[in-house]
């Protein structure tokens, strides 16, 4: 499993502002029906139920937010950048500008938890969210995404 796979490059989106946790689900369930065909209003309520279990934010600008839903036949991405950062109750209480969206089939665990670990993976490294704050252009953001896995796996 690579970003790529979970990452179509249509799934990526940089936002100039965003007022709330819930508008940024809003904008994720969007991208979840235009991207993969997903139905928008399940993918938000499901982004909001789980996110009521914990803050999926975290730390050092960074969220994961992520759900299961029936109609998901494979693991799924969303990666917005927000170019104003947002509350986002994360756990070192700094505000969130980078969001990487996972929507998993419910009958899966093993596939979730694995694109789970490999985005955390990707995100906890600094070099690789540098670029992606310092680039707005999906097309660009998608790049650093996918073709960081491939020169590591190399």
């Amino acid at each position: 499993m690579t970003l790529g796979d979970l990452l179509y490059p249509n799934a990526v989106k940089t936002i100039s502002s965003c007022t709330s946790k819930k508008r940024l689900f809003h904008d994720l369930g969007e991208l979840a029906d235009g991207c993969y065909g997903l139905n928008g209003e399940a993918a938000i309520e499901a982004l909001i139920e789980r996110e009521g279990l914990g803050p999926t934010g975290v730390g050092h600008g960074i969220a994961l937010p992520h759900a299961r839903l029936a109609e998901v036949d494979t693991v799924r991405g969303i990666f917005i950048r927000l170019e104003k950062p947002l509350n986002f109750d994360a756990v070192d209480r700094q505000p969130v500008d980078l969001v990487f969206a996972l929507l998993a089939p419910k009958t899966q665990g093993v596939d979730h938890l694995k694109a789970l670990a490999l985005v955390s993976r990707t995100m906890r490294d600094p070099d690789i969210c540098a670029k992606l704050r310092a680039n707005s252009d999906p097309s660009t953001i998608h790049t650093i995404l996918t073709e960081q896995q491939v020169h590591q796996a190399a």
